[in-house]
């Protein structure tokens, strides 16, 4: 392994420690502000739908079956559907899409 390999390893291991160290050690006393506690509260939700967002709509061959299989998806899951038909029926919308699509 060279040098440069190691550093960047190393560099990255401290910014990973500082980013959950700090935290810890500055914020002593419960956060009172029900701001930065709706903040915190929702960062969680916000970190998946943006990792995920992206791959629905890059994961099948075509943008289209895709962005149909959300429109699907969230039609499905705001009339309060389980998630296992949510899923059904996204993976339905895009099998079927495909099909004509070719």
């Amino acid at each position: 392994m060279s040098v440069r390999t190691l550093s960047y390893i190393l560099v990255m291991a401290g910014v990973t420690y500082l980013i959950r160290m700090l935290p810890l050690t500055l914020i002593r006393r419960q956060i009172r502000s029900p701001f930065i506690r709706s903040f915190l509260y929702y960062v969680p939700y916000v970190t998946l739908s943006v990792m995920t967002f992206p791959a629905i709509l890059t994961a099948t061959s075509s943008l289209w079956s895709g962005g149909a299989a959300l429109a699907a998806a969230v039609f499905w899951a705001y009339r309060g559907k389980s998630l296992f038909s949510v899923s059904l029926a996204a993976c339905g919308t895009v099998f079927i899409l495909e099909l004509f699509l070719r």
